[in-house]
């Protein structure tokens, strides 16, 4: 029997056998909870590097790399791949899958040993693009962090929760929009890429998956105000989410008629609620906000 981490010389990808046997020879079974679940099918690791737009001058990093399925997809066509592992026994064999499948690409690729939500600096150049099967339970928290702490990140494909996907890419008045539409979208143009379905994982996730491309945007929307001022009303606002501005942004703002003070000012009915408005209108709330 060959082993996983044998060279492939017709397909350095992991097929469903290889995945399961290195797997086994780890003594790993994905857990709950770090919403680990492997992709194992070849030919979904293709199309995501193929609608990542992934170019050979690309340095991608990629978050929660697993078994390194996607990795070894995006090692064939990047420059670079920084993988973010936290998971202790994932993140010592990582390598050596590499090594073993790619070899002739091993000294493109890096390994972080870390959270990724207390990231703030990668080795080599600096990543061009995010390219990621991220766990689902810190999805959200997890591009934000990447998209904010490293500015030269121009294009992200995540692969998420199908709920999660919506939220992420949802336009303002729909049921979903929320503070995760938002704060993306103060980043970048965030549009759906596509849905995964639930048997290329190992395990099969109880829920499907949906791909979310992110292109960040030129600038950050003008404004005066701050990005966490701006973010500070936007959680005010999605907090309670049924009330009006008014109401929801009374303790941000102080008290009730000074938040009504703040939208009118910003040219904003004070009768509005958060799901109607664009990140550019929070963030002239923001510039509004009272002295304190």
């Amino acid at each position: 029997m060959t082993s996983p981490t044998d060279p492939q010389p017709q397909d350095a990808l992991l097929a469903p056998g290889d995945i399961r046997e290195l797997a086994t020879a780890l003594g790993v079974r994905p857990t709950k909870q770090r919403g680990q679940n492997f992709v194992i099918d070849a030919n979904t690791v293709r199309r995501i590097v193929r609608t990542a737009d992934v170019r050979p001058d690309d340095v991608v990093v990629e978050v929660g790399p697993g078994l390194g399925s996607l990795t070894l997809g995006l090692l064939e066509s990047a420059d670079r791949v920084v993988a973010v592992e936290i998971d202790d026994v994932l993140a010592a064999a990582l390598p050596a899958t590499v090594e073993a499948r790619l070899p002739e690409r091993a000294g493109r690729f890096s390994l972080v040993h870390a959270d990724a939500l207390r990231v703030t600096e990668l080795p080599g150049p600096p990543p061009t693009a995010l390219v990621a099967n991220l766990p689902y339970n810190v999805a959200v928290p997890v591009l934000l962090h990447m998209l904010e702490r490293f500015p030269s990140i121009e294009r992200t494909l995540v692969m998420v929760q199908a709920e999660v996907a919506d939220r992420l890419a949802a336009d303002p008045g729909s049921k979903v929009y929320g503070v995760p539409s938002v704060k993306a979208n103060w980043y970048a143009e965030v549009k759906r890429a596509g849905a995964i379905g639930r048997n290329v994982f190992w395990p099969a996730p109880n829920v499907d998956s949906g791909l979310v491309s992110l292109v960040r945007r030129a600038e950050p929307p003008a404004t005066t105000a701050t990005r966490q001022q701006v973010f500070a009303v936007v959680d005010a606002a999605f907090a309670q989410r049924r009330k009006t501005l008014r109401a929801a942004l009374a303790g941000w703002a102080g008290s009730a008629a000074a938040a009504e003070a703040a939208l009118v000012a910003a040219g904003i009915s004070p009768q509005a609620r958060g799901e109607s408005l664009t990140v550019e209108e929070f963030a002239a709330i923001a510039e509004h906000a009272p002295a304190r």
